[in-house]
């Protein structure tokens, strides 16, 4: 493992960018944000209740920006504390703990605490039970196939809870089956074509566990580089005719991790970046959506803040 958790690490790196926006685009966007919070001191999607999915992602914004106070984050935490006891999908329990780690790390508001050790035991058995014979983490304890994404949130995660991560060659050997020829990871083996995010999810995984061999990865450089579009930001994959910033974002992450951001056009990608605001603040995913919302509107920022570091 690394010495600094990888979200740890990430999330400074993109408020020390952050730190160079404009105050104005800032206000506005954090302003946003935290009008965003519920009554019950989560954070929801479009439609629905609050859930430690949305809430995780607005925090992370919320925390680049400086903008998490004691008056945020309580209310935050009891809600989190509250969804401790329910039966949360897998990826709202993952996101329940990086929600819980930024609470932590930004007031001091602990949600898990050190009396919670046999949580954290429980938590690393269920991840267990998403172990495929492929080496990769299944997306449900049912499935057969491993998933890059679902096996770098399940290794984020236990990086997060202190829970060392089993046979870590059998995720090397995973990943490398997940390669593509045409450069970049695929996320499932059945897929036909690589994509920018599980080529992300894959990179990450490697980088958390300590084995990211650069030398290996210019492949995987070429396909992130071939992925910007004409608007400026980058599609999911070659058959995705436009951009979208969750794409955007990971593929500039990445590129920048491999040591060849040079390989982008970093002004295209702020540019397009910031074409994704909504007046009234936060943003949307990409050119033909309407509304606004806490994920897409995290992605933006950490966009622009990733631009200002490269």
């Amino acid at each position: 493992m690394s010495s600094a958790p990888y979200l740890h690490e990430l999330t400074l790196r993109l408020a020390i960018g952050a730190s160079g926006l404009d105050p104005s685009l800032k206000s506005k966007h954090g302003d946003w944000l935290v009008a965003q919070q519920r009554p019950d001191g989560g954070f929801a999607g479009r439609e629905g209740e609050s859930d430690p999915y949305y809430t995780a992602f607005a925090l992370r914004g919320l925390w680049i920006l400086d903008r998490l106070d004691q008056a945020i984050v309580a209310p935050a935490a009891a809600f989190l504390r509250k969804r401790m006891s329910q039966r949360d999908s897998i990826i709202d329990l993952i996101s329940l703990i990086f929600a819980a780690a930024i609470c932590e790390l930004s007031v001091g508001e602990v949600v898990l605490s050190d009396d919670d050790a046999q949580w954290r035991t429980n938590i690393a058995d269920l991840l267990q039970t998403l172990r495929t014979e492929d080496g990769g983490f299944a997306k449900t304890p049912e499935g057969r196939a491993g998933s890059t994404y679902q096996t770098f949130l399940s290794v984020l995660c236990l990086e997060l809870i202190e829970q060392p991560v089993s046979n870590i060659a059998g995720i090397e050997s995973f990943l490398q089956s997940q390669s593509h020829p045409d450069g970049g990871y695929q996320e499932i083996r059945a897929a036909k074509r690589p994509g920018v995010n599980p080529t992300a999810a894959a990179i990450g995984t490697l980088k958390v566990l300590n084995k990211l061999d650069l030398s290996t990865q210019q492949p995987t450089v070429d396909f992130l580089a071939e992925m910007q579009s004409d608007e400026g930001g980058l599609t999911a994959n070659t058959r995705i005719p436009f951009a979208d910033l969750l794409s955007t974002f990971t593929g500039l992450l990445t590129l920048a991790d491999l040591g060849h951001a040079e390989r982008i056009n970093v002004d295209g990608i702020q540019r397009y970046a910031l074409g994704m605001q909504s007046p009234s603040g936060g943003f949307t995913g990409f050119a033909l959506d309407q509304t606004a919302d806490v994920e897409y509107s995290f992605y933006g920022l950490a966009t622009l803040s990733l631009c200002q570091t490269i």
